[in-house]
């Protein structure tokens, strides 16, 4: 643009200078008027160039059309800058996404942990279900040894045939003397000259500790010895049987009914004994649980434990456990409660013990009160 400019001004100045040239001189006045026109044509030509210039620049800053005008220059910058600023909040919002779904993820897994957590049955929970199972097996196989207990005493208590006192008292006096002496000699009946040698076990049938000292009574003859003690305790001797006359004339059938309500009583007491030896009896398989209780109680651990033992360590362990009670700290609470849950079950299940047992004491003082009364008639 600025050659073109000044190429029109050459052009101009030399047609002026031809001019001016060529033409033969003139009056004053008619060259001047030459100059003057001259001059005003050069102004007009000059300024619709000025205004070519003016409108170049213009379109040059203005027009949108041009990619090169400042407008469109201004237009495209501000158009990248938006799409710089659109691209940054897009990432912005993807990082935020990504954040939000990271942090959804984990929260999801820390809640399936902790559901997981919740329904899980923990070790000690398991480990006391099957101290439970051997619990109640050793209650089943204790009814039945309490029943094999009461097939052997009963039938003694009430003379029968083929028992010591079938044929009289001094029958069932002498039975039982040689009975303590084969079994039970103590130093007193060595030096007595009574038996030859001290027992095994002097002097069990009389003593208590040998029903009462441990949870489970050895397969050494120790049920044997507690079921001796019963014997000593409750009916050392029993009475001849009445048989023949005597229990068909009046004063027989007086003594028949005696005997009955004796045989009753001796039943009740022999069964409460009997019962409590059979809890003690020796009947179940301990599990490695069980075991590893004992020897933390200082016990030593046994293959096969009585229903008084499983029942016994299954309480302990709850109390002075270490391993139960570090358990229980990190238990989670559905753990938690399962083990309140079990130990309601355990407390109801020994209350029903304990009501059983009440029967049977409710039943002594009933028949102590009835014979009380019975004596003064």
């Amino acid at each position: 643009m600025p050659k073109q400019i000044t190429r029109i001004f050459l052009l101009a100045a030399g047609v002026c200078v031809l001019t001016t040239s060529l033409q033969p001189r003139q009056a004053y006045g008619l060259g001047e008027a030459a100059v003057v026109f001259a001059i005003h044509a050069l102004q007009s030509f000059m300024g619709k160039q000025m205004d070519k210039v003016g409108d170049n620049i213009t379109n040059s800053l203005n027009d949108m059309s041009n990619p090169h005008s400042v407008s469109s220059m201004i237009r495209d910058a501000a158009t990248q800058q938006a799409n710089y600023a659109k691209g940054q909040v897009a990432a912005q919002s993807r990082i935020a996404d990504a954040q939000n779904t990271a942090m959804a993820a984990f929260l999801r897994r820390q809640q399936e942990t902790g559901i997981r957590d919740e329904h899980m049955m923990s070790p000690e929970f398991c480990s006391g279900l099957d101290s439970q199972q051997a619990t109640m097996a050793a209650a089943k196989a204790s009814r039945s040894a309490l029943g094999a207990i009461t097939t052997i005493v009963e039938p003694r208590g009430e003379a029968a045939k083929g028992t010591p006192s079938y044929y009289g008292r001094a029958q069932g006096v002498d039975a039982n003397t040689v009975f303590h002496l084969r079994r039970y000699c103590s130093q007193e009946d060595v030096d007595a000259g009574l038996c030859s040698s001290v027992s095994r076990l002097p002097n069990a049938d009389q003593r208590a500790s040998t029903l009462f000292m441990s949870d489970t009574l050895s397969n050494d003859g120790a049920v044997d010895a507690a079921n001796d003690y019963s014997t000593s305790l409750i009916q050392p001797v029993a009475p001849a049987a009445i048989r023949g006359e005597q229990a068909t004339s009046t004063m027989g059938r007086e003594q028949m009914i005696q005997r009955r309500s004796y045989n009753a009583r001796m039943s009740l007491a022999r069964f409460i004994l009997a019962f409590i030896t059979a809890l003690e009896t020796p009947s179940v398989s301990l599990t490695a649980d069980q075991k590893k209780e004992m020897q933390a109680e200082g016990l030593k651990p046994l293959d096969r434990a009585s229903w008084l033992q499983a029942m016994s360590l299954e309480v302990n362990r709850r109390v002075s456990s270490v391993s139960w009670n570090a358990s229980l700290q990190a238990m989670p609470t559905a753990s938690v409660l399962r083990e309140i849950a079990t130990e309601l079950a355990q407390s109801n299940y020994l209350a029903m013990q304990n009501y059983r047992l009440g029967l049977y004491q409710a039943s002594v003082g009933a028949t102590g009160i009835a014979q009380t009364y019975a004596a003064c008639l």
